[in-house]
């Protein structure tokens, strides 16, 4: 049995091997035992997930792809005592209440990502940061970058500064279009994060947010032009940071960005 790649939900099968297994080596598997793998296809990644001290559960919206994996892809093993730490669903990451199904417990991410929905999965994350020590997995290149980027790179953005915030973000590698069934037109990039020992910030969270998403929608004009909308102070606006462009501005910068402006005051 083979599962169609169906392009309206962005399926992209991997077909390597020795990927599959560095993306599964990517995590430490050692702050938490249950792993969500998002978007587990026919299995290449899991079959080396299965392999790590954790349950697994694969979740995938795709009812073939989880008839399959509770079909064809459980017959070709043949250790229960990892079957009996296997969970295969129908669900959506992103709609569902992932706390519930890890009963609000730690827990892993890893996935081949769909490239349309991406980024959506790491604000999840990072709304959920407080579970999820570890996160990792391939998304388009230039997403990948873009999360990973440092300040002053021409894609460093809201992703850059709200990852980066609460996790420790590394561009691994990057993965050719060949080894996809079928071939994206983009290459990829297998990244990972690992959560900050600190992940509450020393601020307005909600304020945090507020800023570096409004900064960021006018980045090409300084942090005093593209936050004219919450109508600061002008007397706090002579700050030099405000003289500066967004993408200037490190993850630290805009904590003590939004520590100078009075939450009151937007």
């Amino acid at each position: 049995m083979q599962v169609k790649a169906k392009k309206h939900l962005g399926q992209h099968f991997l077909k390597d091997e020795n990927i599959a297994q560095k993306i599964a080596d990517t995590l430490s598997y050692s702050t938490y035992d249950t792993l969500i793998e998002i978007g587990p296809g026919m299995g290449v990644l899991t079959k080396y997930l299965l392999e790590k001290p954790v349950k697994l559960i694969a979740m995938d919206i795709d009812t073939e792809s989880v008839d399959y994996l509770n079909t064809t892809f459980r017959a070709q093993f043949n250790k229960k005592e990892i079957l009996n730490d296997f969970q295969v669903m129908t669900a959506d990451f992103l709609k569902e209440d992932v706390l519930k199904i890890v009963e609000q417990k730690q827990f892993g991410v890893i996935g081949n990502y769909p490239y349309n929905i991406s980024t959506q999965i790491v604000f999840k994350t990072i709304e959920n940061r407080a579970f999820i020590p570890e996160f990792a997995g391939m998304f388009q290149k230039e997403v990948a970058k873009r999360i990973c980027a440092d300040p002053g790179s021409k894609v460093y953005g809201i992703t850059s500064v709200l990852s980066q915030a609460f996790y420790k973000a590394d561009y691994l590698f990057t993965v050719k279009p060949e080894v996809f069934n079928p071939p994206p037109k983009v290459e990829s990039g297998v990244l990972r994060l690992v959560r900050r020992e600190k992940f509450t910030l020393d601020c307005d969270e909600k304020l945090f947010f507020k800023v570096v998403k409004t900064a960021f929608g006018q980045r090409r004009k300084t942090i005093r032009n593209s936050l004219k909308s919450l109508n600061l102070p002008k007397e706090l606006t002579t700050n030099e940071l405000f003289s500066q462009r967004p993408e200037q501005l490190s993850v630290a910068e805009f904590i003590t960005l939004t520590q100078k402006i009075d939450a009151d005051a937007v």
